[in-house]
């Protein structure tokens, strides 16, 4: 079922929104010390910001802030806390992020919605390929909004290739929420325990973390190398712990979709202006209805492209394309401008390839290099050569690759208190 809101005309969104952003407005004047103090410093008021185009008076909020003032942030007394997360920290220390009790209801509501934007009903079960501890969200949210739309789950979390197995073959599934590159896992141990994967009643993957598409939304080498063993549906979505929204694909797969009840969109450029419509930016969000952190103007670092053309499946709001990269893991390479999911998606092209993780660092004269780091049980120096040729075709540059030990690499992948994979290491921005 589609929310009433996410079918109406752009107008109607529009003024559905700003009526709540009044409240979202009012409500961190009077209870968030970091808006407060940002108000007063730029002379802000409030009642001057009545419609979306007004929201430029305000500063982003920067992930830098979120950092520095992280309990500034926080609405609400602590007795009022529910439970606690904290982001990934890839590219700083975790942030931590509060939620009430109505906080939860919103993010179970978030989810309930996103799971029928890939055709997730009642009668379907769900098996969580990700870990719910480690104070993750997601795995949390996933857990609420299946009970929330009355689907079963099965918490089965991460890794476990034969108790992955047993669950499907035991319990049926008919969805999966998971990292897509580990279904080229679950394809490898179905053919080598003579496992039908395509008799295993599996519908649909709900893929997190990384990306299965091209930016024109047909699938990337992952995805093909997916859908080329496994005749399932992929349903690629994105959300951030900071935003407490999920923007999730739905039959048609033509980018995430927005629910304007949760969250305000804008896509800017470097200097806080809105970009032209269908031009990369930097996906900036204030966040609506939340108790106990609420965010105004918050950039989230990632770069996207949003589309506005209504959607097939009778959703008029805005979708978000497969995001090119985090602005802060740009890098300028030889004279070329390159993101990490490009890169990885020439590595996914090559079979022999079992895992690599990629470095990104600044050399003597202060330029960005890039190293490839691999494991491989055909390490030689023909596959070394075909990957260079790759990369100069593809990207016309050709990163320094070298081959590294199956442990030594699988360490760096899975840090001690990482809860999803690490593909980027990004040394620019370490300190010493």
């Amino acid at each position: 079922m589609i929310p009433d809101i996410e079918k109406q005309s752009n107008a109607k969104v529009k003024a559905f929104q700003e009526e709540r952003l009044g409240d979202v407005l009012q409500y961190v004047n009077q209870n968030s010390p970091f808006y407060q103090r940002l108000f007063k410093a730029h002379n802000l008021s409030i009642s001057n910001i009545n419609t979306l185009e007004d929201l430029a008076q305000i500063p982003p909020t920067t992930k830098d802030d979120l950092q520095s003032y992280n309990d500034d942030f926080l609405c609400v007394p602590k007795t009022e806390i529910i439970d606690y997360v904290t982001t990934s920290g890839i590219l700083g220390d975790p942030v931590t992020i509060a939620l009430t009790d109505k906080d939860l209801d919103r993010l179970a509501y978030n989810e309930a919605i996103s799971f029928g934007c890939a055709g997730v009903k009642k009668q379907d079960v769900i098996q969580l390929m990700t870990t719910i501890d480690r104070r993750f969200m997601a795995g949390l949210a996933y857990f609420l909004g299946a009970r929330q739309l009355g689907a079963g789950i099965i918490r089965v979390g991460a890794g476990v290739m034969e108790l992955q197995w047993d669950s499907i073959l035991k319990f049926k599934p008919t969805y999966l929420i998971v990292v897509p590159s580990f279904l080229l896992k679950l394809i490898e141990y179905a053919k080598s325990n003579k496992i039908d994967i395509n008799s295993s009643g599996i519908k649909g993957a709900i893929c997190i973390g990384e990306s299965v598409r091209n930016d024109d939304f047909s699938l990337n080498v992952l995805g093909q190398k997916i859908t080329e063993s496994w005749d399932i549906a992929l349903y690629s979505t994105y959300a951030s712990t900071e935003m407490h929204t999920a923007f999730t694909e739905c039959e048609y797969q033509n980018g995430g979709h927005h629910h304007p009840e949760l969250i305000v969109v804008e896509i800017l450029d470097e200097d806080n202006h809105p970009v032209s419509n269908g031009t990369i930016g930097e996906l900036t969000i204030t966040t609506l209805g939340i108790e106990a952190m609420p965010l105004v103007r918050f950039k989230t670092g990632d770069m996207l492209r949003a589309h506005y053309q209504p959607c097939k499946c009778g959703r008029t709001t805005l979708r978000l394309g497969p995001v090119n990269g985090r602005k802060k893991q740009m890098v300028k390479y030889k004279g070329t401008t390159l993101y990490p999911p490009a890169i990885e998606n020439v590595m996914n092209h090559f079979k022999d390839v079992e895992s690599f993780i990629i470095e990104i660092s600044h050399n003597q004269v202060g330029t960005d290099e890039i190293l490839i780091k691999l494991a491989s049980n055909a390490s030689s120096p023909d596959l070394l050569q075909q990957i260079k040729d790759h990369f100069r075709a593809k990207l016309r540059v050709t990163p320094r690759v070298e081959f590294c030990d199956k442990d030594d690499l699988k360490k760096l992948r899975f840090p001690k208190l990482s809860r999803k994979p690490i593909l980027v290491i990004d040394k620019r921005y370490l300190v010493t």
